[in-house]
């Protein structure tokens, strides 16, 4: 469909900025690039000229010139059982991303099958600068591909590469371990977690702090092999309601997630059991969700908008230094318990 019938308007050039700010053309395109020779008076004024005169940079041409896409490529897959990873994720990169010229594209990733062939095509073909994903496992084929063909990258999550590669993380064992403590400061002696998927890193960093802490104090523990924090609400309310029925419930619960959290929460109530009086939940926090359900649960705080500011001046730090050595980050639980 043909839109509008007036006359084509000349698109604004590097050369149309130059004229307004009295600037010499590459001046120009230094300043749009935040090329750091370029004073900060200068580059202000040439971005005000270009923003009031609509000049949207060629990305073509400009890629055939630099070599670069100003794209960084967020390959996302899918986190259910994280209440609102995505939004959060999305929200610290941009913020990360605010002040540069990158542009942030998301590629939702639903199987894991698919994702490994996005991230070689985004290699294959340059379509971004660098790549950002999650939900890492100990010897991840996408780090392996990524630190093979040279490639700027930072996961969320680590790996048991002997590779050193740019990281962010959140110290699941230390979650673990803060959260059987706080059970056991209530008297619970029968605790009961969900884990993840033991494929992932994550899964052997919980499952240690979750273990080792219960035994340390001298409680009993369970981790459940019929469930994990990707069973759908449904199983997990079942495999609950069976301990339940057969007068085996656990009286303290660790959940690594919220949806699992609140699916517990749901069982027990339907089955005349109280949070703060038979039993007792510590969540991990990834969302405002909690503040609003009652009764209230402690929580322990996973900052995933912080983890997405992270990741991105990680990435834009290795796609400016190359030769540079990589590095990770494991972010602290924020504790949120209730007195």
């Amino acid at each position: 469909m043909k839109l509008g019938t007036g006359a084509v308007t000349k698109r604004p050039t590097l050369k149309t900025v130059a004229e307004k700010t009295g600037l010499a053309v590459t001046t120009v395109s230094k300043a749009l690039n935040g090329a750091p020779e370029i004073a900060a008076k200068t580059r202000l004024l040439v971005e005000n000229a270009a923003r009031e005169i609509g000049y949207v940079p060629d990305r073509a041409a400009q890629r055939l010139r630099t070599g670069k896409t100003n794209v960084i490529s967020l390959v996302l897959s899918p986190h259910d059982e994280i209440l609102g990873f995505s939004n959060s994720l999305t929200l610290g990169l941009s913020r990360a991303l605010r002040a540069t010229n990158y542009n942030l594209l998301v590629t939702p990733s639903f199987e894991e099958s698919t994702e490994i062939k996005t991230i070689e095509k985004i290699v294959r073909n340059k379509m971004a600068d660098g790549i950002i994903f999650s939900r890492t496992e100990p010897f991840d084929e996408r780090v392996r591909l990524l630190i093979e063909n040279n490639f700027p990258f930072v996961c969320h999550g680590r790996t048991e590469l002997s590779s050193t590669h740019s990281f962010v993380d959140f110290d699941n064992e230390e979650f673990a371990r803060l959260a059987v403590s706080q059970l056991a400061n209530k008297n619970r002696k029968r605790l009961f977690a969900v884990m993840p998927d033991r494929k992932f890193t994550f899964y052997g960093h919980l499952k240690y702090g979750f273990t080792s802490a219960a035994a340390d104090i001298g409680v009993s523990y369970e981790v459940p092999d019929d469930v994990n924090l990707d069973s759908a609400p449904e199983e997990i309310y079942a495999c609950i309601a069976r301990r339940i029925e057969k007068g085996t419930c656990p009286d303290g619960f660790v959940c690594a997630g919220e949806v699992a959290a609140m699916t517990i929460m749901a069982c027990l109530s339907d089955h005349d059991l109280l949070v703060g009086r038979d039993v007792d939940i510590v969540a991990k926090q990834t969302s405002r969700v909690f503040d609003h359900i009652r009764p209230r649960v402690d929580t322990i705080i996973e900052n995933i908008a912080e983890a997405g500011a992270m990741m991105g001046k990680m990435l834009l730090d290795d796609i400016s230094n190359p030769n540079a050595p990589r590095e990770g980050f494991v972010q602290r639980p924020e504790s949120e318990l209730l007195l």
